[in-house]
């Protein structure tokens, strides 16, 4: 019409009423629908027990639609109008992994004057994804996209409308720095689903993302590190010292918190071990440090209390062996249990300390003269002093046997502990390290 450009209303309207048909003149022909997507932002997992991810999606769909075709010559070199989708047929193109798809209505499609039509969507897709946290925090996860039609057979194929690389490209060009996650990469493939004797053609997108570790790292792994590494400096505290139990039970009572913690952010089900298991070997490791501060404390309590000899097995096994074997420094005024045994005969044969008087018996005819009942009493206090003196002396040395027991055993066990705590260590880092 003079003064119209473009394709009139009622060619338009002629289309229009042909709605509700595939757009193909001959039907057996199929539809080729084209697909790409730009990954725009990961907002990650709403809740990892459930494996639920959200992301936004920027999808472009291409169709031919083959009753829409003008000559640009004719209609004042118009080459592209905007019509409404509502008006045309448009492919079922859905997400199979989608749990609720919460999308950005777009009205309009634009129409190439060849046929071809282009319909962009932003979508914000609620999707179920597998998750793999073996590694967490530094997993990497592998979330599946599968585009295809929702009832149409073999009448309807897809194609990806661009080469997975530039998809991939684009999503990394284009997406959020904000946020738990990155993206790594896009990988894809085409591929038929089949159900009894119905076809359907599908694309499937991996969308591969890596974890930020740094918020864990921080907040979880930082603090664990210092906990175990005060753990192993109570060592240093005295063994007899009560104070020693009660501030590992603290510690172990802090490290709980951080597993309930950590168990809030791990998945309920979950495919593999997760390193996370780090968490449970400390605490285990925790809980022996404290049942060896139990063992020693008996040692040095409950046994010099009894005041007990020391087996002359524990003399060798404990006190001579094993002091060798880890070096143990004994204090300058103590000697050795062997040199101490050779000596400990000359001691009970009247060698004692020089401050304690020993009387002497005399016999009925050298007795002083005037020898009364007061010398008699002062006699017998005498040798009650010298007994309950000997009897301190004998105490005192029990004692000072079972603490070096104590002490050599608590060195011996920290040696240990301290052994497995830097193998574990090296492991973990180095999975760490492999996994970053």
């Amino acid at each position: 019409k003079e003064g119209h450009s473009g394709p009139t209303y009622e060619s338009m309207q002629a289309v229009f009423d042909l709605q509700p048909f595939r757009p193909a003149v001959n039907l057996s022909n199929p539809t080729i629908t084209n697909i790409s997507f730009t990954l725009y932002a990961v907002l990650g997992f709403q809740n990892e027990k459930t494996q639920i991810l959200t992301t936004f999606l920027w999808l472009r769909l291409y169709w031919h639609h083959e009753f829409l075709v003008w000559d640009p010559d004719e209609c004042d070199g118009v080459t592209r109008i905007s019509l409404p989708v509502k008006q045309l047929w448009s492919p079922d193109i859905i997400v199979y992994e989608v749990d609720d798809d919460v999308s950005q209505a777009c009205p309009y499609v634009y129409v190439n004057h060849t046929g071809h039509i282009r319909w962009d969507r932003m979508l914000r897709l609620v999707s179920a994804c597998n998750l793999e946290i073996f590694s967490f925090p530094f997993d990497i996860q592998n979330c599946t996209f599968t585009f295809g039609s929702y009832m149409h057979t073999r009448d309807v194929r897809v194609s990806p409308a661009l080469t997975f690389k530039e998809m991939s490209g684009n999503s990394k060009r284009y997406l959020e720095a904000s946020g738990e996650w990155e993206l790594v990469d896009i990988l894809g493939e085409t591929s038929i689903l089949q159900f009894g004797i119905d076809e359907w053609d599908i694309i499937t997108f991996w969308v591969v993302i890596k974890r930020r570790p740094v918020l864990y790292v921080v907040n979880l792994l930082i603090p664990s590190s210092f906990l175990m590494l005060i753990d192993i400096l109570s060592f240093y505290l005295p063994p007899h010292s009560v104070d020693r139990a009660s501030f590992k039970m603290t510690l172990i009572l802090g490290y709980t918190v951080f597993l309930l913690i950590m168990n809030d952010l791990l998945p309920s089900t979950a495919n593999g071990t997760p390193i996370i298991i780090y968490f449970s070997v400390c605490l285990a490791l925790m809980v022996i440090s404290l049942l060896e501060t139990v063992i020693i404390t008996n040692v040095l309590h409950h046994n010099s209390m009894k005041y007990q000899e020391v087996p002359n097995w524990v003399r060798v096994v404990v006190l001579k062996h094993i002091a060798n074997l880890i070096c143990y420094r004994w204090p300058d005024d103590v000697r050795p249990p062997s040199l101490s045994q050779r000596d400990e005969p000359e001691r009970s044969n009247g060698s004692s300390d020089p401050q304690i008087v020993q009387p002497t018996s005399r016999a009925p005819d050298q007795q002083p003269a005037g020898n009364g009942p007061e010398l008699q009493q002062i006699c017998q206090y005498l040798g009650d002093l010298r007994g309950h003196l000997t009897s301190l002396q004998k105490e005192s040395e029990l004692q000072d046997q079972w603490c070096h027991v104590g002490y050599v055993l608590d060195f011996l066990l920290f040696r240990i502990y301290l052994l497995l705590i830097t193998c574990y260590a090296l492991v973990i880092i180095s999975m760490w390290c492999v996994w970053i």
